[in-house]
């Protein structure tokens, strides 16, 4: 008896010296605009965290569908230890991970993780927008997670913001009633509403509001290009980070108001609810069912004439941006080259074939931009071309159109690091950066060529420990510490350059063939070699902008 009474003693001793050894936490307050906040603070990293930190007031009720709105003071102190509902969303990328408190329309919440001490001033500031067609995604994703940021001397803020019809949906009622005349773009006001929150309250974190740095990934760096070119955000920021994403035609790019109104009102009418009250008054269930069943991908963002009044390149053109240091880039296999074939096998003739369907008149010079002399090359040009056709052509364009339109630094990456093998065979990589359920019928992945789309992500947020999904080797650390490097450097100065760390030149406008920093186990700056592509897709795409 005593002897079992004594290991079972020992068994709960061990286990609360554990617990004391992983909770190494005491609550931490911050006075903002709106009222007290209480958040932990980390003694073991020194880093103090505040999570669904509400920015807005909740767009619920009559306030679905309309600008964010300023919060309301409170008294007392606000508990924001926990991760808040993430935007409602389906399923689209079954790869994505969140850490949220499940889903709601009041999801209008960001995180912070700051090094500040008790006397610290002026900080950097990271603001970072997460990723997923404006349908899907949460600031709270372990692959956006800001401890490792904020180690560098970086106050580091996440956000969240509406999504898919409850963030981007118009309708010609919904434009009457707005004060500036003109609906959707919620979700990107959303950004800038914490932008706001940002110049006001940062500075309790030991921020500076003048020393803001915006980034994201995909619709995330979408989002990024469309606060810099708007009118409301452009004063608010001191620099940009773009990863693969501009909308700037082809990908997820702006539509005229009035075409956004008529799909809108289309959608509305087939739904059997055409008006704004009837939509309002619908449950999120409703309206949630209602847009899947629809089978949307999500609604376009706007030229509303008010957060975004023209398209980026006549923004750029007109020099009306925010005039700051950028630095963007995008993955070498950004989309695969089957995307391209469309499931026929890598060889001459088939290739052939697809170039001349998509390219009919200019078939013979796209041949030579993206050759095709053996299997292998063919299965590189055509990866190469689903990738520029997908978002790497997009993201070029924002890029020179910034060099070309202001006398900002600009700094350009190509991310090339090939991920390992995954930690769980029984996984196949999924769309947006994480794993699914590999389905045993399907034929073996090929392997991979290049670095697909998203996977930098938790490299250059220093996050590759929270990401499980992977086997990662000390290369796959020693690129994350590069990576994480170059964006804490740019953050902190406006130049990613810094001590032991492979020299990046900044672009120069007289230059046919820029210096772009290859991202990789040995990162290295080089001439820029495929702009030809680009600039030949920029003469087809012209008409178009």
């Amino acid at each position: 008896m005593f002897r079992s009474q004594f290991i079972l003693a020992f068994f709960m001793l061990i286990s609360l010296s554990t617990w004391a050894q992983t909770n190494n936490f005491f609550a931490v307050q911050a006075k903002i605009e709106n009222g007290t906040i209480e958040g932990d603070y980390d003694t073991r990293t020194g880093i103090q965290f505040y999570r669904g930190v509400p920015y807005a007031k909740p767009p619920v009720g009559q306030l679905r569908w309309k600008a964010p709105q300023p919060l309301d003071n409170w008294k007392g102190v606000l508990p924001t230890k926990k991760f808040s509902p993430r935007a409602v969303q389906g399923i689209v990328f079954g790869d994505m991970k969140s850490r949220s408190e499940g889903l709601s329309e009041d999801c209008l919440y960001l995180n912070v993780w700051t090094p500040a001490k008790r006397n610290t001033k002026n900080l950097p500031v990271l603001v970072y927008f997460f990723g997923g067609g404006f349908v899907a995604g949460d600031g709270a994703e372990p692959r956006y997670d800001g401890e490792s940021m904020a180690k560098k001397g970086i106050v580091v803020v996440t956000v969240n913001y509406r999504l898919n019809i409850f963030g981007f949906f118009a309708h010609p009622e919904l434009s009457a009633e707005a004060s500036y005349k003109a609906s959707g773009n919620y979700g990107l006001l959303d950004q800038n509403a914490a932008l706001k929150w940002v110049q006001k309250n940062i500075a309790a974190f030991g921020g500076d509001p003048k020393k803001v740095t915006i980034a994201g990934e995909s619709a995330g760096s979408i989002a990024v290009c469309a606060q810099m070119i708007s009118p409301l955000s452009k004063g608010l920021i001191a620099g940009a980070i773009g990863e693969s994403g501009a909308g700037i035609f082809p990908t997820l790019y702006p539509v005229p108001l009035a075409e956004a109104e008529k799909t809108g009102l289309e959608f509305a009418k087939n739904t059997g609810y055409p008006t704004l009250a009837q939509l309002r008054a619908l449950s999120t269930r409703e309206i949630f069912e209602l847009y899947q069943e629809s089978k949307r991908f999500g609604f376009s963002t706007v030229i509303d004439g008010y957060f975004m009044p023209k398209t980026a390149p006549e923004v750029f053109n007109a020099k009306q941006q925010a005039m700051v240091p950028l630095l963007l880039g995008w993955n070498s296999a950004e989309m695969t080259g089957m995307a391209f074939m469309q499931g026929l096998p890598y060889n001459e003739e088939n290739y052939a074939k697809k170039v001349k369907e998509a390219y009919p008149k200019d078939h013979e010079e796209v041949l030579k931009l993206y050759p095709h002399s053996s299997e292998k090359e063919i299965e590189y040009s055509a990866t190469a071309l689903a990738s520029d056709r997908f978002i790497a052509y997009s993201t070029w364009k924002w890029f020179d159109l910034h060099l070309k339109n202001s006398d900002q630094p600009v700094y350009r990456y190509l991310y090339s690091k090939i991920r390992p093998p995954l930690a769980d065979q029984s996984q196949a990589s999924g769309l947006a950066g994480g794993t699914v359920k590999k389905d045993p019928n399907a034929p073996k992945a090929p392997e991979p060529i290049g670095a697909p789309h998203a996977c930098e992500i938790e490299y250059c947020m220093g996050n590759l420990h929270l990401v499980t999904d992977y086997a990662w080797t000390p290369d796959d650390y020693k690129v994350s510490e590069t990576m994480l490097s170059y964006f804490a450097n740019f953050v902190i100065s406006g130049n990613p350059n810094g001590a032991n760390l492979p020299q990046w030149p900044a672009a120069k406008k007289e230059d046919r063939q820029p210096d772009v920093m290859v991202i990789d186990v040995e990162s290295k700056a080089v001439k820029a070699k495929d702009d030809a592509r680009y600039l030949f897709l920029d003469k087809g795409y012209s008409s178009n902008k």
